[in-house]
């Protein structure tokens, strides 16, 4: 073995760490793939529907031009004309149209089935009776009210005329002083208002209508022939005392469910404030039901021109006379040139697409961390002496790493298949976005690896967050971002939900290119983030934000967490109180209830009690491990009573001494060497390895430290030599003298030759893993190891030469470990303790205890397995009460009860039978 050359450093636990991440990632190559093909299926998707979407519904006759055939050959078309006058108000969009043309005004009336009456919610006496719905006949309501109600009555009275008169020469003309108005949905264009297109009839509100009051008109609008039906509709002005009355009847009678019964709608309504001769104040409401509103996308023209001019003329004639008005001949569109309806999939749907490729890093993160956590393999590195700093960096720079390559691809990809979601928003703002996320998005995943230590539940757990948020963000979030009227600190709450910010972000990137594609301009720039509805600038803050904070407190928890209860919540303090120790410093400890233990102790456990405090008091010790009152009690659960597991332990280990610790399970070894390495934080007591005590400082203690845990810690796709120059490194092993001692511990256990080394652990028997264990235990001469069970699964063979690695071992480094196999004890230990029942029966070198206690031989022979019944036969002729206590091919162990049997009968028996079989081996102890 190579000699130790101090800690490592932080620039040396970082390389070793990040060679092992890389050749693990190398090693998950189709993970990988997976991975990325997530993306890539999803961008060939969106482009696969685009495809479909500009075949089936973009080059439909319903987005193009309206047309018709003008001259056929046979069934043949072969000459048609094209334009608005053939088109409906869906097509005019995409028509050329130099010279828009030019609609009369109209008011936006309630249909016959909506219009305001009196009913069991609202039951103003003036309001017209319910009967009139049967036969369309309600009238059409405006609701007045002000400071002066006979001037504002009077304003009311002047509003509708008394008859309707047309001019055949001048229709356009004649039908502007008419007061018009329609039932029939606004467009967002009015190339072709669907009010002159549709076969809905359009009203002439009166004040009061006659019999034979429908009228039908002809004319020509710019190229369109209009053929329309005017009927008469009464107006009708009701008097409220204020406009909390108006409110309130409103809102009862606004479109709340399906049942008509719930509709009251109004024409309009007028506050006239303190208006009279001298001046004109006034507040309108109108009808936004039919603004068609489709989010932050385009809206409806709303008819509201014509109430304004409505009431406008109202005062205008009150005060100038009857024969004053402004005139309002017409509604026209701006020209347009011929347009194409254009509309980008990735841009409308593919925000909920985006989010769920992003967040799937999440739980790919998410579960890297907690299978660590799950395999103990965090500690294991921990205890071999990686710190939380260079895990921290190495790691998280590690899945930055990893979530950067993807989101490039992710980009990259999209854009080169021609999403325009990506090739219209700015790269820079794209950037910005993606990097602080993900940052987010890294830190959240290790804060919450800390709430999981089972793999299975963090996976599923992590793609109900992906797959959860993704529909909550369109099915709910967007529906409150969209509505205008929902307050926008509660939108800022809600973004403080990462997964709705990056919701947020992806919607803002969608409807900017949604727009940018429509229009022919490009999508978000820097200078639209100062735009009002623009929420990207927020959201860019609250990330930002949430990741330094997140990342603070995900560290300070992991630091805890991983201590495994040896550090406290505020173990930070611990700093500003502890002064360097030059030798031991016994703590101050309530020492009365060794005195129960002292009692009832054997002499020589009692003796190392007493050389533990002899050894406490001196100012300077070659002792590696020194063990002073040791105690871990378990709290009762569930009615059961607390649980003693290590029961006031002393004991003193020099350097170079093998201790070895038997006993039954559940005696309490597992939980002594938990507390030594760092794993359990003791009740009472302490101990101290190099001078360094196990409470405090424990960081140092892992330098010079190694473990052969019970269980194989190991990294299945990982090789046994990747194994040891990773745990080498941490050692600070380095070059030649890295190789040599990785060399030299392969070929120690065995596991050099035959190509076993570049195999992956993943594949070696049990017998292999726990050889590497042991080796990984042994790398970079630890001062002290600690080894649980070592030879547990092996065969003869390889046992033996485990424990001849183990006795070379020992030279210079104190070794605890503990077995159930006395032989095995004897064989490696210097020394043993029983332990039973979480205490220290007694201790002393192995011939000692067998003179002392031991009443009977064990006997061990291997031959080949035809003859084992033999060797059993020879066993009971020898003495009939032997016990069988071990068998494994050809290996058999008896014991043999010492006033059965002479050692000089059993040595003649073997010999004996040497002259019948071979006998591969045989021992007696």
């Amino acid at each position: 073995m190579a000699s130790s050359l101090g800690p490592a450093s932080f620039a040396t636990q970082t390389n070793a760490l990040l060679r092992k991440n890389l050749t693990f990632q190398k090693r998950n190559v189709r993970t990988n793939i997976r991975l990325i093909s997530f993306p890539i299926i999803l961008c060939l998707l969106l482009v696969l529907l685009q495809v479909l979407f500009d075949r089936l519904v973009n080059n439909s006759d319903d987005f193009k031009c309206g047309c018709i055939c003008v001259r056929r050959n046979g069934n043949k078309c072969v000459e048609e004309k094209c334009g608005i006058e053939y088109s409906d108000p869906d097509q005019a969009q995409s028509c050329y149209i130099p010279q828009p043309p030019q609609w009369p005004p109209i008011l936006q009336v309630p249909a016959a089935e909506y219009r305001a009456v009196r009913n069991d919610f609202i039951t103003y006496p003036d309001l017209p009776n319910a009967a009139c719905r049967i036969n369309n006949s309600c009238p059409a309501i405006i609701f007045l009210t002000g400071s002066n109600r006979s001037f504002g009555e009077t304003l009311g009275k002047n509003m509708f005329m008394d008859t309707f008169s047309v001019d055949p020469s001048n229709i356009l003309a004649s039908l502007a002083p008419n007061i018009l108005g329609s039932d029939s949905m606004p467009e967002i264009i009015n190339y072709v208002d669907p009010a002159f297109s549709s076969d809905d009839p359009i009203y002439s509100l009166q004040s009061q209508c006659k019999s034979n009051s429908t009228f039908v008109v002809r004319a020509q609008l710019s190229s369109i022939n209009v053929t329309q039906e005017i009927r008469c509709l009464q107006g009708l002005n009701l008097w409220r005392k204020s406009s909390s009355e108006i409110n309130d009847e409103l809102y009862k009678g606004y479109r709340k469910g399906n049942s008509e019964r719930k509709i009251n709608e109004i024409l309009a309504a007028y506050d006239f404030l303190n208006s009279d001769l001298n001046k004109f104040n006034v507040s309108i409401w109108y009808n936004s039901t039919y603004k068609n509103d489709t989010g932050n996308g385009p809206i409806a023209m709303l008819r509201v021109p014509r109430s304004i001019n409505l009431v406008s003329n109202s005062y205008l004639r009150s005060v100038l006379g009857p024969g004053t008005q402004i005139l309002f001949d017409f509604v026209k569109e701006m020209p347009k040139t011929f347009s194409r309806l254009k509309l980008d999939i990735s841009s409308i749907i593919g925000t909920l697409f985006f989010t769920w490729v992003v967040l799937q890093l999440f739980p790919v993160i998410l579960t890297a961390l907690v299978y660590e956590k799950q395999q103990k393999l965090r500690i294991m590195m921990k205890m071999h002496g990686l710190g939380d700093g260079p895990y921290w960096v190495i790691s998280y720079a590690y899945f930055f790493s990893i979530s950067f390559l993807y989101m490039l691809c992710f980009v990259v990809f999209g854009s080169l298949v021609g999403l325009r979601f990506f090739l219209l928003n700015s790269y820079s703002i794209q950037f910005v976005f993606y990097f602080i996320y993900i940052n987010l998005q890294i830190s959240l995943a290790f804060l919450v690896a800390a709430l999981f230590s089972n793999l299975k539940t963090a996976s599923v757990i992590g793609y109900i967050f992906v797959f959860g948020t993704g529909l909550l963000g369109a099915f709910l979030f967007q529906s409150f971002v969209q509505d205008q009227s929902f307050p926008r600190p509660w939108i800022t709450v809600m973004e403080l939900y990462p997964g709705f910010a990056l919701y947020r972000g992806l919607y803002e990137f969608g409807q900017y290119s949604f727009r940018g594609h429509y229009m022919g301009t490009d999508g978000m720039t820097w200078a639209d983030l100062g735009d009002s509805g623009n929420g990207m600038i927020e959201i860019l803050i609250i990330m930002a934000v949430e990741w330094l904070v997140v990342v603070g407190i995900a560290y300070y928890v992991d630091k805890i967490v991983s201590s495994r209860g040896t550090k406290g919540p505020l173990f930070f303090l611990r700093n500003f109180k502890k002064k360097p120790r030059s030798s031991f410093q016994r703590p101050s400890l309530r020492r009365q209830d060794s005195k129960v233990f002292v009692e009832m102790e054997k002499a020589d456990v009692t003796q190392e009690r007493e050389r533990v405090e002899q050894l406490l008091l001196e100012p300077s010790t070659n002792h590696a491990i020194i063990s002073d009152n040791l105690r871990k009690i378990y709290p009762g659960r569930d009615g059961n009573p607390e649980k003693v597991a290590v029961n006031g332990l002393s004991l003193a280990l020099p350097s170079g001494e093998c201790f070895g610790m038997l006993g039954p399970n559940g005696a309490g070894k597992t939980t002594f060497i938990s507390m030594m390495i760092g794993i359990t934080k003791p009740t009472a007591g302490t101990a101290y390895v190099q001078g360094m005590d196990i409470q405090t400082d424990m960081d140092r203690i892992y330098t010079s430290m190694g473990v052969c845990p019970q269980d194989d810690l190991l990294w299945e796709t990982l090789t046994g030599r990747e194994h040891l120059l990773f745990y080498g490194r941490l050692k600070n092993l380095k070059g030649s003298a890295l190789s040599q001692a990785v060399e030299e511990s392969l070929k120690s256990v065995n596991l050099f030759h035959g190509g076993v080394a570049d195999k992956q652990a993943g594949k070696y028997s049990g017998g292999m893993k726990r050889r590497l264990s042991v080796a990984i235990s042994l790398i970079g001469d630890p001062k002290v190891v600690y080894m649980d069970e070592p030879s547990t699964g092996l065969d003869p063979a390889s046992r033996s030469n485990l424990w001849n690695v183990v006795k070379r071992a020992k030279q210079g480094r104190a070794i605890v470990l503990t077995t159930h196999s006395m032989e095995e004890a004897e064989a490696l230990c210097d020394r043993l303790g029983i332990f039973v029942d979480g205490g220290l029966q007694c201790i002393g070198n192995a011939k000692e205890l067998k003179a002392r206690y031991g009443g009977s031989f064990v006997f061990t022979m291997t031959t080949s397995a035809d003859h084992e019944e033999e060797v059993e036969r020879m066993v009971r002729r020898l003495s009939p009460g032997a016990n069988k206590i071990y068998h494994i091919s050809g290996t058999q162990k008896f014991e043999l009860p010492k006033q059965e049997v002479r050692v000089a009968d059993v040595f003649q028996a073997v010999e004996d039978a040497k002259s019948r079989f071979t006998v591969f081996r045989m021992g007696l102890g």
